[in-house]
Order: C-alpha cells, then sequence, then structure tokens
C-alpha cells in the first residue's frame, strides 16, 4: 500500500472515531499540506468512504447522526465561541426556547451570567443546568425522553411548546443544504424544532462550519424561517446569497 493510500485508511478510522474531521486537523496529524488534504477526501468521497463537507469530512449516512458522545467534543471550541456571540444578543429578563443540540447546550452554559430568565427546554441537560441558577425559571416540555442526549420529542411535545409565545428561540441544526434547507436526522425532533419556530418572536440558529452542506434525511425548514444565523466561519458563497436574499442576519464568532 502506497503513501497515499495509506494516510487515506487512516483518515477513514478517524472520521469514523469522531463522526467529523477537519481539514486542518488532518493536515496537521499527517503533516502534509491541506490541499493534500482536500484531494484525499475527494477520493474517497468518489468512493463512498467520506462524504465531503465544508472544512472536512464526515460519514457518508444521511439517515443517522454522530453519536451524542462525539458530538460533545466535535468543534467544541467553536461551539463555545458561538454560544458566547448568541448569549450577548439575549438581554436579561427575557424568555426563550432552547431546544436539542449540543452547540444550544453551550448556549445554555454561555447564559448563566445573566439574570431573570425564563426558559422552556426540551433539553433535560439544559434543564439539568439552568436550573441550577435562582433567578431563572425553568419550565421542561412534557414527551419521551431520548436515551442518548436525553431531549424529548413527541406530540406530547409539540402540544406543550404550543402553549408558549416567547422573545427568543435558540435552536441548533444536523445540517444546512446550499440551498438554504435545514435539514436533521430524527423527524420527531424536527416536528418539535418546527414549533419552536413558529411560538418564538426571534428566532436564532446556532450552526458551526461543519454544518454548511452536509447532509441529513429530514427537512425542518429554510433560512429564510430564521432571524439570525450563529457561526464560526463565513459561510459558502451559496449559503451568503441565500442569506442576503431571506435577509437573515449573519454573526460570525471570531477566533
Amino acid at each position: 500500500m502506497g503513501e497515499a493510500e495509506l494516510r487515506r485508511s487512516h483518515i477513514v478510522e478517524i472520521v469514523r472515531r469522531q463522526g467529523f474531521a477537519a481539514i486542518d486537523q488532518l493536515a496537521a496529524t499527517f503533516n502534509v499540506t491541506p490541499q493534500t488534504i482536500r484531494r484525499d477526501i475527494n477520493s474517497l468521497a468518489r468512493a463512498g468512504r467520506l462524504r465531503r463537507f465544508h472544512g472536512g469530512a464526515g460519514l457518508p449516512s444521511s439517515v443517522e447522526n454522530i453519536a451524542y458522545a462525539t458530538r460533545r467534543i466535535l468543534n467544541l471550541e467553536a461551539k463555545k465561541r458561538i454560544a458566547r456571540l448568541v448569549a450577548r444578543h439575549i438581554p436579561d429578563n427575557a424568555s426563550l426556547i432552547i431546544n436539542i443540540g449540543t452547540t444550544t447546550e453551550e448556549v445554555a452554559k454561555a447564559l448563566m451570567d445573566h439574570s431573570g430568565l425564563s426558559v422552556i427546554t426540551n433539553n433535560l441537560n439544559v434543564a439539568n443546568m439552568m436550573a441550577e441558577k435562582p433567578d431563572f425559571q425553568v419550565i421542561v416540555a412534557g414527551g419521551v425522553v431520548r436515551r442518548r442526549d436525553r431531549g424529548i420529542v413527541g406530540e406530547a411535545t409539540i402540544d406543550f411548546v404550543d402553549q408558549f409565545r416567547v422573545d427568543f428561540a435558540v435552536i441548533g441544526i444536523s445540517g444546512i443544504d446550499m440551498d438554504g434547507t435545514l435539514l436533521d436526522f430524527d423527524y420527531r425532533e424536527v416536528r418539535v424544532a418546527q414549533a419552536i419556530i413558529r411560538n418564538a418572536r426571534t428566532v436564532f440558529l446556532a450552526a458551526d462550519q461543519s454544518k454548511f452542506g452536509r447532509n441529513a434525511m429530514a427537512r425542518l425548514g429554510h433560512l429564510s424561517d430564521v432571524d439570525a444565523l450563529f457561526t464560526d466561519a463565513p459561510p459558502p458563497e451559496p449559503l451568503r446569497l441565500v442569506l442576503e436574499a431571506a435577509e437573515t442576519a449573519l454573526h460570525v464568532a471570531a477566533d
């Protein structure tokens, strides 16, 4: 096996272990240029062994998400930067809904210095965290608890969310297609997120750059359904054009 073939096999192993690998990370790991890694990823994508995403490579499946334990640490520093930026756009004494996702959990952490928040969530990790703050009111949605990530979904969750009208919704997403379509893996989670969007005055989408161009099976909505996208890098040109046409604000968290 030649050097390139061996490196590509190792790249596949890394992606399978992590769920996603950034080009810069792989270039540093193998001590090669980012251009070399891009060629490797393109070759592996043509062979169906990986899927090429903006900034890196992920698993080819569109029907199953990366494991929660992996997602918690994947692009963690970027998620923290995004979360701090989102938190700066939410005032004290606001009402908000926070949904399922590792990025939205980081937003919840970033909001712990706020005061007087009223928080509705279908994420038990968010509820446990924010309930520690004495001046926060935390309301937990009813429904079926997913063991893998402590998210709450189902018809009862939708009915619960429909009782409220909040100042802000903070949502995450699994993928953003280049036409602006918002994608996720669990249709039950999608239906809850749709209810959250329609019951918020302002909708913030928090998504790191690995979500650009990433595929998933269930359609949640479109970038035009959200008021602002918070991310960690400028989106590719097709998405920038979609954002402009939709008049959706773009906020990029600096390094």
